[in-house]
C-alpha cells in the first residue's frame, strides 16, 4: 500500500474519485460537489485556517488503485480545551480491509501527535458541526445537503482501531403530510402570540438587516460553546446566501424578536443532495443546466433543517415552537415539500431532543462522534453531559 500526501491537482483529483470508487455500486450515496469538498481545505475560503492546520492523504494498493483516504486537521483556538490536546480526523473513505484502515488511521494519528495532540476525534470536519459530522450508524437512507452517509462497515473500522464513543447523535424527519398535535400547536400558537414577540423572515429586499439581525443572534446564542464556535459578520452570511441564491427560500429562514431585539434565528434550505445526486460531484456547464431543470420540475421535496439558535436570556421560552409552526405553514402552501430533515441532536442535548419529538418529528437516523486516546492506558472520557435544569 502507497500513501500519498495531496499536493497537486492530481492528487487533489484522486481525493475526490477515491469516494466515488468506494461507493460506485450504493445507490443511495450522494457525491458532495467538488468544490464544496476543496474549499474545505482552501485557507482562502475556509476562515478556520485562520487559527489551524489541515493535510489530507489518499492511499492505493500495489497495483495503484485507490482504496481510501483520509484528512487530519487542528483548531488550535479549541484543541487546549479537551482533557488532553486533541485535533480532528475525517473525510475517511476506505474499502472493507482493517490493514487499510489502520493505514489511514496511523496516517491522521502520527501527523497530529508530530503537532503536540494526544488525541483526535472523528469523523468531523474542519469548520462547523453541521457538516459532514459523526459516522453513521444506524439509518442508511438518503443522506440530506452535507449530512454524513457512509457504509455500514466503517463503524467496525474504526472500533476496531480503538475509537470510543464520545458522544451519540440523532437524526429526525418530520412528515409533513401530517398534522401537528393539538398540544403542540396550542402550546406554539400562544407562544407567537406573546406581547412583545414577533416573527420575521428574510427578505432579499432587506438582506442587509437581516443578516445583520442573524449574525447577532448566532453570536450570542453560541458564545458560551467551549468549541466549534466561530464568530459571524454580517457580509459573511450574505455572501454564503448570494451563492445559494437559487435555492434560497426566503420564508425558510426566520428570525424572532422582542421588543424590536433579534433573540433567536431558525435557518432551512431545500435539500439540493436530492439534485445533486444526479450531477455526480461535478458542476460544469451541461449540469449547471440540469441543474436548473430539475429545480423547476420541483426535484426538491424534502428541506434540511440546518440550525436553531435562542440567545441566553431567552431560552426556555418555547420560542422553537413557534419557529416550527412557522415553518410548517411555509410548507404546507408548497404542497410538493413533503418531509423536513432536521440537524443531527446530540445526547447531552435532551431539550432540543424533546422539541423536535413534541412537534411529531421521529428519529430515524443514528450517528456517532468517536474519540481516539494516543495513550492507550489513559482513562477515557464522554464528552460532559449539562446539568438539566
Amino acid at each position: 500500500m502507497i500513501i500519498t500526501r495531496v499536493t497537486d491537482r492530481r492528487s487533489r483529483n484522486k481525493f475526490h474519485d477515491t469516494a466515488r470508487i468506494i461507493y460506485k455500486n450504493d445507490p443511495v450515496w450522494v457525491c458532495p460537489l467538488d468544490k464544496d469538498i476543496e474549499s474545505i481545505f482552501d485557507p482562502a475560503i475556509n476562515p478556520y485556517f485562520k487559527h489551524g492546520e489541515a493535510d489530507r492523504w489518499i492511499l492505493e494498493d500495489e497495483n495503484g488503485n485507490l482504496i481510501g483516504r483520509v484528512a487530519a486537521f487542528i483548531d488550535h483556538n479549541l484543541a487546549n480545551s479537551h482533557d488532553q490536546p486533541t485535533g480532528g480526523m475525517g473525510f475517511f473513505e476506505c474499502v472493507n480491509d482493517i490493514t487499510a484502515a489502520t493505514v489511514l488511521f496511523d496516517t491522521a494519528r502520527n501527523w497530529l501527535a508530530e503537532r503536540g495532540m494526544e488525541a483526535m476525534d472523528g469523523p468531523i470536519n474542519f469548520g462547523e458541526t453541521d457538516k459532514y459530522w459523526g459516522l453513521l450508524v444506524n439509518g442508511f437512507t438518503h443522506p440530506s445537503f452535507d449530512v454524513p452517509y457512509n457504509h455500514p462497515y466503517y463503524q467496525e473500522l474504526f472500533e476496531t482501531y480503538g475509537f470510543q464513543t464520545y458522544y451519540n447523535m440523532e437524526g429526525f424527519h418530520l412528515d409533513i403530510t401530517k398534522p401537528l398535535s393539538d398540544r403542540f400547536l396550542k402550546i406554539a400558537e400562544w407562544v407567537a402570540a406573546k406581547p412583545g414577540y414577533s416573527f420575521s423572515h428574510f427578505t432579499w429586499k432587506e438582506e442587509e438587516k437581516y443578516t445583520k439581525d442573524f449574525a447577532e443572534v448566532f453570536n450570542e446564542a453560541w458564545a458560551s460553546f467551549k468549541t466549534h464556535f466561530e464568530p459571524l459578520k454580517p457580509e459573511y452570511i450574505r455572501e454564503v446566501l448570494k451563492k445559494a441564491k437559487a435555492i434560497v427560500e426566503e420564508e425558510f429562514i426566520w428570525i424572532a424578536y422582542f421588543e424590536g431585539k433579534p433573540i433567536a434565528i431558525y435557518l432551512m434550505f431545500p435539500d439540493v443532495n436530492q439534485i445533486f445526486r444526479h450531477l455526480n460531484g461535478k458542476m460544469h456547464i451541461f449540469n449547471m443546466i440540469k441543474f436548473l431543470w430539475l429545480k423547476r420540475r420541483k426535484t426538491m421535496t424534502r428541506a434540511k433543517g440546518l440550525l436553531m439558535g435562542v440567545i441566553p436570556k431567552y431560552q426556555n421560552h418555547g420560542i422553537e415552537s413557534a419557529f416550527i409552526l412557522h415553518v410548517y405553514d411555509v410548507l404546507k402552501r408548497n404542497p410538493h415539500y413533503t418531509e423536513v430533515e432536521f440537524s443531527w441532536v446530540a445526547d447531552y442535548n435532551p431539550r432540543m431532543r424533546k422539541i423536535f419529538l413534541s412537534v411529531g418529528s421521529v428519529p430515524v437516523k443514528n450517528y456517532i462522534h468517536y474519540r481516539y486516546l494516543f495513550d492507550r492506558n489513559k482513562e477515557f472520557k464522554r464528552y460532559p453531559a449539562p446539568e438539566i435544569k
